[in-house]
């Protein structure tokens, strides 16, 4: 073989070398890359999926056992029992001449106050519980909760007065304001009949107002706070001696 032969040889080796080298690499490029072993390693930024999604402005993580119906156990049966319940107090003057109503008429009450007026006048919470009343938790200032943002309504729910039983003011309530009182381990209760005392509208008509609509198990809207409650002491020494003689008794809600 002469030396140019050879040489000739040699080159045409090297350039199928390196053209296989060349399609080789892309071959490999145009393949789809295979998944990586998994591993026990923690990433240090972890991904967040789609049903993952941060919670902005969560509610308070301390939650509580829903209360059961306060007046359920209460009311079973053929019971003739009317559920008297007072808002916006404890007030100095009113509530002391409240209590002195029921006690003098055998019935009980469950008091809807508010934290700012048990901080205004401490003792008398006391004294609403010593009667065999009960307490319900009405808001601290009695805002309209469903118009507050979301940290201040759960402020006025859950650091305001101590009870299973929460009144919202005005009762403005929506899923929102109701979510919140759940959380809060209370249940919600309204009111099956305003008298309207809070507009002061007279004795006779608050006594009517009551003997007119009240029927058995129903809750009855009354204020022991927010005003003037003369009219509203007057009606209940009218009205709970008529009603007691139609065989109505009043218990406390268990709150």
């Amino acid at each position: 073989m002469s030396r140019k032969f050879a040489a000739f040889v040699a080159t045409g080796v090297a350039l199928a070398v390196v053209v296989g080298s060349l399609l080789a690499l892309a071959l490999g490029h145009s393949r789809a890359p295979k998944p990586a072993v998994a591993t026990t390693q923690t990433s240090a930024t972890p991904t967040v999926t789609p049903t993952q999604t941060p919670i902005v402005n969560a509610p308070p993580t301390t939650r509580h056992t829903p209360a059961p119906d306060p007046t359920a156990a209460l009311a079973t049966g053929n019971k003739k029992v009317l559920f008297l319940s007072f808002d916006d107090g404890p007030d100095p003057l009113w509530t002391p001449r409240i209590l002195q109503i029921l006690a003098k008429h055998g019935a009980h009450a469950t008091f809807f106050e508010l934290g700012s007026m048990q901080a205004a006048h401490p003792g008398l919470r006391e004294q609403v519980l010593a009667a065999g009343n009960t307490i319900g938790s009405h808001s601290i200032t009695h805002p309209q909760l469903t118009a507050l943002p979301a940290a201040k309504r759960r402020h006025e729910i859950f650091d305001g007065p101590k009870s299973t039983c929460y009144r919202p003011p005005f009762g403005a309530s929506n899923p929102k304001v109701r979510a919140d009182i759940k959380a809060a381990g209370m249940i919600q209760v309204l009111w099956d009949v305003d008298p309207r005392d809070w507009a002061r509208p007279g004795t006779n008509t608050i006594v009517h107002n009551i003997l007119n609509h009240a029927h058995r198990r129903n809750i009855i809207l009354l204020h022991d706070g927010g005003g003037d409650r003369s009219q509203t002491v007057a009606a209940l020494d009218k009205v709970l001696p008529i009603l007691k003689s139609q065989g109505y008794t009043f218990p406390a809600m268990n709150c």
